[in-house]
């Protein structure tokens, strides 16, 4: 009769309305400071306890699972259908990421959300840094795909089981609404596998991730002032091969492509297997300027050598007029020396200001005089300017040398070789970098 007595009276506290429900509930499942709550939450312990988990892009981690410690009827407390208790008060799943390479730096939730029919849900904010397997043959136009995998530190497949509770197609989705960066997300999908780790098998739920990324910004950034630069070296053909600007100009453009190539060792990731085409971009582009270079010191080099031979056949023949004129006037030659020392002579007495009047006269006495031979024979001043006209339009007809008409032609045909040459390396090089797929 007493148990009964006893019985009853504990129905009739339990269901009087409360002021105070919240903590009506926390008295009633024991939710204090009891530490047999810290452990794996079953009835049989030889069943799985089944953990429900969604994960973002943006690493907002969702976690349930079902307490069957943890149970109330709403109606016997006010209509309370759940709430929210401390998070040190009940067991919660060990989950890591296995590609996380650093800790997690955010503040952990020190909350945790319980419902009355024992599923306990648990969000976590995670900044994870994970390491991934970069292709990076086709950049910056590449895709790539990584994984995270979420999985038990400690626990077996047999005490810990994971099951994704929405469908990849929402939760890409709601992904595609609120990322924002370098990548454009493409698809996410899970699955469940079990993997072995030791003498047991764990379960693992797999987030694949498939991104593009967002390219426009390296090709205005990087391809197209290379291109640039190469349609530069294009137009240093129309340069003159006969002074150092040209050579000059072309050193300064393989200095500047080399110069991106540095600024793109360090935006390349360094984790491919590959050649990056980019990278096949720039040394080709390198290369061919290379060429070019080479071309034009060639060229210089046999212009000079005409130059060369020139200056030799002119000192040649200065030498033989002067040796003929030796042989044929030393009597002449004698005569005027000893005049002109006579002259010098007879005038080295007078003053050097009187000295300077006398030449200022004889100077100004033969330019009367050459005036006036000048007007008594216009023919012979017509005849002088007819020979000299003759004399330049033959110059200006005479054929180059034969090193500068060899140099001539081998640079138009490198110019047409050249641009054919270019040409067939780029359609190449784009058709595959369009087709090109990361493996």
């Amino acid at each position: 009769m007493k148990t009964v007595i006893l019985a009853l009276t504990v129905l009739v506290v339990v269901s009087q309305e409360s002021e105070f429900p919240y903590e009506d509930v926390l008295n009633s499942l024991d939710l204090t400071d009891n530490k047999e709550k810290l452990v794996r939450p079953a009835i049989d312990y030889k069943k799985p306890t089944w953990v429900y988990v969604q994960m973002s892009i943006l690493a907002i981690l969702d976690v349930k699972w079902e307490d069957p410690h943890i149970y109330w009827n709403p109606q016997n407390f006010d209509g309370l259908d759940k709430m929210t208790v401390p998070a040190d008060l009940l067991w919660k799943p060990d989950l890591m990421i296995a590609e996380m390479i650093e800790k997690n730096k955010d503040v952990p939730n020190p909350f945790i959300t319980i419902h009355s029919n024992g599923f306990i849900e648990h969000v976590r904010d995670l900044m994870v840094v994970s390491s991934c397997k970069m292709q990076v043959y086709a950049f910056p136009f590449d895709t790539q795909s990584c994984n995270l995998s979420l999985k038990s530190i400690i626990y077996p497949e047999e005490e810990l089981k994971f099951e994704v509770y929405t469908n990849s197609s929402l939760v890409t989705e709601w992904t595609h609404r609120i990322m924002e960066s370098e990548w454009f997300l493409i698809d996410m999908t899970v699955q469940q596998q079990s993997i072995p780790r030791f003498h047991q098998n764990q379960s693992v739920v797999i987030h694949t991730i498939t991104m593009k990324r967002r390219s426009l910004l390296y090709i205005v950034n990087f391809l197209v002032p290379v291109l640039l630069l190469f349609g530069l070296d294009l137009a240093s053909f129309v340069i003159s091969d006969s002074g150092g600007e040209k050579l000059s100009f072309e050193v300064t453009l393989l200095l500047a492509v080399t110069v991106m190539q540095l600024i793109l060792n360090d935006i390349l990731p360094c984790s491919s297997d590959k050649i990056p085409l980019i990278a096949v971009y720039c040394i080709g582009i390198f290369g061919l300027m290379m060429v070019s270079l080479l071309e034009t010191i060639l060229v210089m080099y046999l212009i000079e050598k005409d130059s060369a031979s020139k200056e030799r056949k002119a000192d040649k023949n200065r030498s033989l007029s002067e040796d003929c004129g030796d042989e044929q006037g030393n009597y002449d030659g004698d005569v005027k020396k000893w005049t002109h020392c006579a002259c010098v002579c007879n005038v080295s007495d007078e003053p050097p200001s009187e000295l300077l009047s006398v030449a200022k006269e004889d100077k100004r006495s033969q330019l009367m005089e050459e005036s006036n031979s000048l007007e008594k024979h216009p023919d012979e001043l017509s005849e002088a300017v007819k020979g000299l006209a003759l004399l330049l339009s033959r110059k200006k007809g005479r054929k180059p040398d034969y090193w500068t008409r060899v140099a001539k032609k081998l640079d138009n045909i490198f110019f047409y070789v050249y641009v054919t040459v270019s040409a067939l390396f780029f359609v190449v090089l784009f058709s595959v970098w369009t087709n090109a797929e990361d493996e």
